[in-house]
């Protein structure tokens, strides 16, 4: 089994293959298939905001084990324009897309950990944590 690899996001359907990559680790980690969703629409988000905001990055998966347990990590990054008001970002319905406004809080509710770290002009990392139960 694969403990790490990556996606790089540069083009739409790029998304498309990060989402496929994170549902198959998920599936092969033993995760239920409500929480491979769950997963897979978090990759979804984060990708999309890549490709939407920063043009370039990538998302990254690594198998843990931490304490008897067992879980996913995801990583995206990018090197775009970072985010100025991280607290506006991460407020429900606020959305700079004219999407839903699901992002980042969604993302979050999604998973067990998230972190973000955003440096306006140098780029914006975001990780999270997703334990089989």
């Amino acid at each position: 089994m694969i403990t790490s690899s990556s996606v790089r996001i540069k083009k739409e359907w790029d998304i498309v293959g990060a989402r496929q990559m994170g549902r198959k680790l998920a599936k092969d980690l033993g995760f239920g298939t409500i929480d491979q969703a769950r997963i897979a629409t978090a990759i979804s988000e984060l990708a999309r905001n890549i490709y939407l905001y920063a043009e370039e990055g990538k998302v990254e998966y690594e198998i843990i084990e931490e304490m008897n347990k067992k879980g996913l990590r995801i990583v995206a990054s990018d090197k775009g324009p970072g985010i100025e008001d991280l607290s506006k970002v991460m407020e429900d319905g606020y959305s700079t897309s004219g999407g839903l406004g699901a992002g980042l809080p969604g993302v979050k509710r999604l998973m067990d950990f998230f972190d973000i770290i955003s440096d306006p002009g140098k780029g914006t990392t975001i990780s999270t944590i997703k334990w089989v139960r």
